[in-house]
């Protein structure tokens, strides 16, 4: 076995040669280009791999129109590994709307096609025509989300499992070292890919009658959860209550005659597995190769930034954290973050600025409480929505210490903070310092948060607090933006159609924001993506943690008035929101008032205001109170897949 590499793995067979290879172990498909930096799940299981004295080799972004280009290193010793990439293949190629996107964050120069739409499948069907039964393994974002059956919005049909469409051997979940460590080590020693049936965060395909080797919380049916959507939303509750390692238990789905088995989750990496991943030889950047095609886009916005944590107990119903990296936190020592802040400050193109020290939520180091840590996550209710839990425990004393030394290393002048921030678990802590240090130190002009809404029926479709902890944070942060003496802009992240939104809170929202005078120049429309409730509530119209049944916008006319409404100052949306406010009855919002949102269609003649008309609105000669300023522009992220990677809309 070789000892690690202090330079990239090899792309091809004459970088394999050069390394004195005369084959490697493993071949790692994946459907991005190559980035050997911590923040591309490829590069650290490569490197963990490549830790262990296993010679891995990667295969980016294959032409997938023929099994040739799969056979570029030869059959590799153990077999193939296979992931999408960062994101799901179809998320990463199509829009809300299912129109195909322009750029591609995660190919070199940002171009489009590298990739086939379901990656994962294409991938594995074309290594089975190379090689026949070698054994394949598949895991990343893709495969994570989609290994139960699962509703696929682009097809708008249930589809099967990602493992039975396929055809490989093992599929992997969740964050994959350990699991993937296993499975190497498993294979070394001779055991057959289909006899490897007890490695924790991993699924199967099994005769019927084959032993399970951990306790099973339930069985269902794929044909019933095709057509029956009550059924569907009920595996969805079963899987994400056993979404936790140590109160989780196995789960099986018959297809005909054959049966999927995923078995519980893997624990979590902790503190001392983590620092020990993330100093790793990597190179921090993409391959050279890539070099002539001007890069890979996705480095820019993690190349100056440091990921301390794992996992978010925030656990939003529209985001898949939950479903793919669990709901238990675990985080680096300050050490480890530090010596790869150290790192950093050492490259070449360093200005002095870190970007970012954060991850799924910025703010979070520990379990959400004492019982998270020997009972797991509880299955029946959230950590922070509707309302904090009683046994929250709330203390940003380490990250601020952490921070604070960073901010100490030569070469360092600022420490910034882009990723999410969950402004609710900031309001709960008692004490201000961190608060204080987040607005004076670490805001880069404009903090950036998600409310997403104002409507407490769609917050708590969505699993947030209601807007009133968000007033609270608001104003807060505006008092202590005035006492700095500091002009700083905050950005709302918000979010149109999601299940529990009628045209009725869509309007609720929007009179909001004239009440507020922010006009967002960009929302999210609703995207219904795999291994998430909210989808889940799209498809059925019921909530699968709470079977209650839930109200979807699902029609184009209605799912396009809401987003208007929301940008209700725009020229182009005045039919939409006119159509909207006529259809909800409320003709009071179309008019010249203050409070109106949308003029008539055709504005009656008017005289101009005489000069005592046009003093309407002031008392004693004094002017309006003005609102505290929000950002004037947002950063256009409304459907970048690059901004969905670790779920920061917090």
């Amino acid at each position: 076995m070789n000892e690690q590499t202090n330079t990239f793995l090899p792309i091809n067979r004459t970088e394999m040669n050069d390394l004195g290879w005369d084959r490697p172990d493993f071949v790692y498909v994946t459907g991005d280009a190559y980035v050997d930096h911590p923040s591309f799940g490829v590069s650290i299981i490569s490197r963990v791999l490549e830790s262990e004295g296993f010679r891995v080799a990667i295969l980016s972004q294959p032409d997938y129109k023929s099994a040739e280009p799969f056979k570029e290193f030869g059959r590799p010793r153990l077999g193939f590994l296979v992931t999408a990439g960062n994101i799901d293949s179809m998320v990463a190629h199509y829009s809300v709307a299912k129109r195909r996107r322009n750029y591609d964050y995660y190919s070199a120069g940002g171009k489009m096609g590298k990739r086939p739409d379901r990656a994962t499948i294409v991938y594995c069907n074309r290594i089975r025509e190379a090689y026949g039964d070698i054994p394949i393994v598949i895991g990343g974002l893709e495969a994570s989300l989609r290994r139960f059956a699962h509703y696929d919005y682009w097809d708008d049909k249930v589809r099967r499992s990602i493992l039975v469409d396929s055809r490989a051997d093992i599929l992997t979940y969740g964050m994959g070292e350990n699991i993937l460590r296993r499975i190497a080590f498993l294979l070394d020693k001779g055991v057959p890919v289909k006899k490897i049936r007890d490695v924790r965060g991993t699924c199967y395909l099994a005769n019927p009658d084959d032993a399970v080797h951990f306790p099973v919380a339930a069985e269902f049916d794929y044909n019933e959860l095709k057509t029956d959507k009550k059924k569907y939303a009920d595996a969805f509750g079963v899987q994400y209550k056993n979404q936790d390692s140590i109160n989780g238990k196995a789960i099986i789905e018959h297809y005909d005659n054959k049966v999927l088995v995923q078995n519980p989750p893997m624990p979590p990496l902790e503190r001392e597995e983590l620092d020990a991943v993330y100093a790793l030889p990597y190179m921090r950047t993409y391959h050279p190769s890539y070099e002539k095609e001007g890069g890979v886009p996705a480095i820019e916005e993690v190349r100056f930034s440091i990921t301390h944590n794992r996992g978010c107990f925030g656990a939003c119903n529209f985001c898949a954290l939950a479903f793919h990296q669990g709901r238990t936190v675990r985080s680096r020592s300050e050490e480890s973050v530090l010596k790869e802040a150290k790192l950093i400050t050492e490259m070449p193109d360093f200005k002095g600025y870190i970007h970012d020290v954060g991850g799924p939520t910025a703010n979070f180091r520990y379990p959400a409480c004492d019982h998270q840590l020997k009972h797991g996550v509880c299955s029946n209710k959230k950590c922070l929505a509707p309302t904090p839990c009683k046994n929250l425990k709330v203390d940003h004393s380490e990250y601020m210490e952490m921070l604070s030394k960073i901010e100490k290393l030569p070469k360092v002048k600022k420490v910034f903070i882009r990723s999410g921030i969950r402004f609710d678990y900031l309001m709960y802590d008692k004490d201000d310092s961190f608060f204080k240090k987040l607005v004076s130190d670490h805001v880069s002009g404009q903090l950036k948060v998600a409310p997403e809404h104002i409507s407490d029926r769609v917050l708590d479709c969505m699993g947030k607090p209601h807007i009133d902890v968000y007033n609270a944070f608001k104003k807060k942060y505006f008092d202590l933006c005035r006492e700095i003496g500091k002009e700083q802009y905050l950005v709302p992240y918000l979010m149109s159609s999601h299940p529990g939104s009628t045209v009725n809170e869509a309007i609720e929202l929007a009179c909001y924001l004239k009440a507020e005078h922010y006009a967002p120049e960009q929302v999210q429309d609703y995207y219904p993506t795999p291994g998430t409730a909210s989808t889940v509530m799209y498809y059925t119209g019921i909530n699968p943690l709470t079977g209650k049944k839930v109200y979807v916008p699902t029609t184009y006319e209605e799912k396009s008035q809401q987003r208007a409404l929301l940008q209700f100052n725009k020229p182009d949306n005045a039919a939409k929101v006119r159509s909207a406010l006529i259809k909800a009855g409320r003709e009071d919002l179309i008019g010249f008032g203050g409070n109106c949102l949308v003029k008539p269609e055709r504005a009656p003649h008017f005289e101009k205001k005489s000069p005592k008309n046009a003093q309407k609105g002031k008392k004693d000669g004094k002017k309006p109170q003005k609102t505290p300023k929000t950002a004037p522009k947002q950063n256009k992220r409304s459907d970048n897949p690059l901004n969905k990677k670790s779920g920061k809309r917090k």
